[in-house]
């Protein structure tokens, strides 16, 4: 087998080589890339998307009727890349505390155009970057001209990520708020924060209902054992609110001046928390990649209250993690598997 080196530095695979590369979550934790190019990234994937380029079906779901966990299935295209994937994510517990829950989830690259597999990999990092520039994104396009404020529900991973990604997209925000109770979360928010902006902090609010009526942006991360619950009268007038986790009550969805979501048919699969008494979800008004591509809406009226539902589409995964397969690849990461031999 022989590689040969792109102009980026980085390894391509050779035509002839069926073996998989296994990526695991050590070999992608040391690899260095920017919130910006992260940003990038995702945006280009839903910028493909939108241009009728990639595929991304609807996505499978198991579930039991306990509830205890659920597992998801979902496959997809980038035709910017020429990529094929699939993604699997397993959660277990769901009736338990954050720290007794098991959660898995890997991604399997294949390059359409050679036919030949590229990597199988954790996705738990890409995800976990892919999700917070979503955010990032949907601030950019949807909040209010002018957004000096953000309130960030919940300091899980999606909590502790959001800030620098709404810095990179939304640099002029001046009061960064934070409502969490777990004080190594608070914590690690922090750190995330100076990491990325020196200088900077957030402050820890107790009143959430104040907070929430300050705040020109909310991004809503909390695991589903929060009591947090932003009621739609607790917001002003031209407010975004964008549903990552939970810390959102169903009435910010349901009288919201406009709905978006990264994907409708996902919504209404992942959100049916959000439902009415009558068990109904509202018609989307626009989905995201469309707002980027600037055939819809994202926010028609500075005083607009909008509504965001961030669902993960795979495109965006598929190329956040191609992203990562090459760069892996090409610093020689990586455990080789004759799988198919």
């Amino acid at each position: 087998m022989t590689d040969r080196t792109e102009a980026d530095g980085t390894r391509s695979i050779s035509a002839d080589d069926r073996t998989l590369t296994l990526l695991s979550a050590g070999d992608l934790a040391g690899l260095r890339i920017d919130f910006a190019d992260v940003v990038d990234t995702v945006e280009d994937a839903y910028r493909t998307l939108a241009a009728g380029r990639s595929d991304n079906p609807r996505k499978l779901t198991v579930k039991p009727a306990d509830g205890h966990s659920v597992a998801y299935a979902m496959l997809g295209r980038d035709g910017s890349r020429d990529v094929v994937a699939v993604k699997t994510s397993y959660k277990h517990g769901l009736d338990r505390s954050r720290d007794e829950q098991h959660y898995y989830t890997t991604l399997t690259l294949y390059d359409d155009a050679t036919g030949l597999p590229v990597a199988m990999m954790d996705c738990g990092r890409v995800g976990a970057l892919r999700t917070p520039a979503v955010s990032a994104l949907l601030a950019r396009e949807c909040a209010s001209p002018g957004a000096r404020s953000a309130l960030v529900i919940g300091t899980g991973t999606q909590g502790r990520l959001a800030f620098p990604f709404l810095l990179t997209t939304l640099p002029g925000l001046e009061r960064l708020m934070l409502s969490g109770t777990h004080p190594e979360g608070i914590a690690a928010v922090r750190n995330e924060l100076r990491a990325h902006a020196p200088g900077r902090d957030v402050e820890i609010v107790t009143d959430l209902r104040a907070a929430a009526g300050d705040a020109d942006v909310l991004v809503a991360t909390a695991g589903g054992h929060t009591p947090a619950a932003v009621e739609a009268d607790w917001l002003k007038p031209g407010a975004l609110s964008v549903l990552v986790g939970h810390g959102l009550a169903p009435s910010t969805l349901h009288r919201a001046d406009r709905v978006v979501a990264t994907s409708e048919a996902q919504m209404r699969i992942t959100g049916t928390d959000m439902a009415d008494e009558a068990g109904r979800l509202p018609a989307v008004d626009a989905e995201f990649p469309a707002v980027l591509a600037g055939t819809a809406t994202g926010r028609a009226a500075a005083g607009e209250r909008v509504f965001a539902y961030n669902s993960g589409l795979v495109v965006t995964d598929i190329a956040l993690g191609h992203r990562f397969a090459r760069l892996a690849l090409g610093q020689g990461l990586g455990t080789r598997v004759a799988l198919w031999a």
